[in-house]
């Protein structure tokens, strides 16, 4: 193996809280009838403790030769706003070359998958904007939510100005391949390799794991193994965090990983760095085939979560007619979290009864709101 990128995903849901109409409800609803804030700035601030460590054994990383990627989300970002601190230090991150920030759906959205891809390109716009204006920066690389990967939206990102993709190396996308090389196409494209991604986010901390303990050195001997250009490997942040709470050596594995890769004479990239050095490779799938982490069938396998995907794109219909109406762009606001990627997973819990009872939560959030929308154009 010749190079190695790792990009890391930061997302904390705007959760939706247990809802139930009330009669004689009228009106614009405020974030608050649906979300509870209390709850999330809480969550928010005990979890951003964690990220400020990680960000500064990150920072060490980089100075010993490290260099990464962020796959920001739009609701953390809005979060970081109550937190000046943590912002500040993704903003020292933006200001070292040896990192990259991502483009992203501002509400964490599946809106690459609608019939209407205008939304989809509404949100990328909106989290270009916010991303300037926090941390100013303009993302070259783009991650889809879930690093779903569909190839209907290449032709609007390369117009937005992207120049790489990073998206999901599921098996009906490699189709016998393995996802080791920077990938032709409209965009020059990364896929996730699953495997080794989830070594790192899932079972580093697992005693009984086979591989455990998985000390740098013997991550890249797996990697130096393995034949092919670049390795790309995507987690979520928070899994560090529940690594570090549960005192696995993380902190040492970070912290000295680039001098094991660079002992082997493999380089570590950033996204944009990686698709400028090698020279793309044909994967045919990519033009029909598409996937999301954990399989499409995670996020869209059931009637209740078809049901919620198909309410939303009538919703968005809907409430595009209204732009003009003075109460649009707070019913915008709100509508964009009720797209969020977790609440369509959660209706697809491993606990049917769990499943099935917050599927009936949100379609009573979405029936309320669509009220608010009808009544907005009456």
């Amino acid at each position: 193996m010749k190079a190695v990128c790792i990009c890391m995903g930061v997302h904390l849901p705007y959760s939706p809280k247990w809802y139930w109409p009330v009669e004689g409800f009228f009106g614009v609803p405020e974030m608050d009838r649906y979300f509870d804030r209390n709850s999330i700035f809480s969550k928010f601030l005990k979890t951003s403790r964690q990220f400020l460590r990680l960000n500064d054994l990150i920072m060490e990383s980089i100075e010993r030769g490290g260099k990464y990627s962020f796959d920001l989300s739009g609701p953390f970002l809005g979060q970081c706003r109550w937190d000046p601190e943590l912002l500040e230090s993704f903003r020292e991150f933006g200001e070292n070359e040896s990192v990259e920030f991502t483009g992203s759906c501002s509400y964490h959205s599946l809106s690459s998958l609608y019939p209407d891809l205008s939304w989809f390109k509404e949100e990328v716009l909106i989290y270009r904007e916010m991303i300037r204006e926090l941390l100013d920066i303009t993302p070259k690389t783009f991650v889809n939510t879930e690093i779903l990967y569909t190839e209907r939206v290449e032709t609007i990102l390369t117009d937005l100005g992207y120049n790489c993709l990073i998206a999901e190396g599921s098996r009906n996308l490699m189709n016998g391949y393995d996802p080791v090389h920077v990938f032709e196409n409209h965009l020059p494209t990364l896929l996730r390799h699953i495997n080794l991604s989830e070594d790192l986010e899932l079972r580093f901390s697992e005693k009984n794991w086979q591989g455990y303990p998985l000390i740098p050195e013997k991550f890249a001997d797996w990697i130096a193994s393995m034949e092919g250009d670049i390795l790309t490997l995507y987690f979520n942040y928070t899994s560090l965090c529940f690594h570090y709470r549960n005192k696995s050596m993380i902190d040492d594995f970070i912290r000295t990983f680039p001098e094991a890769l660079k002992s082997r004479g493999i380089d570590m990239l950033t996204p944009s760095e990686a698709a400028s050095r090698f020279e793309p490779l044909k994967l045919p799938t990519l033009g029909t085939e598409q996937t999301i982490r954990y399989g499409i069938n995670n996020a869209l396998g059931n009637h209740a979560q078809q049901l919620y995907l198909r309410e939303l794109v009538r919703i968005e219909e809907e409430l595009s007619g209204l732009k003009e109406n003075k109460n649009y762009r707070e019913l915008k606001h709100i509508f964009g979290y009720l797209q969020q990627s977790e609440i369509f997973f959660s209706m697809n819990s491993g606990n049917i009864r769990e499943g099935y009872e917050r599927a009936v939560n949100y379609f009573s959030i979405l029936s309320d709101f669509r009220r608010a929308v009808l009544e907005e154009g009456a």
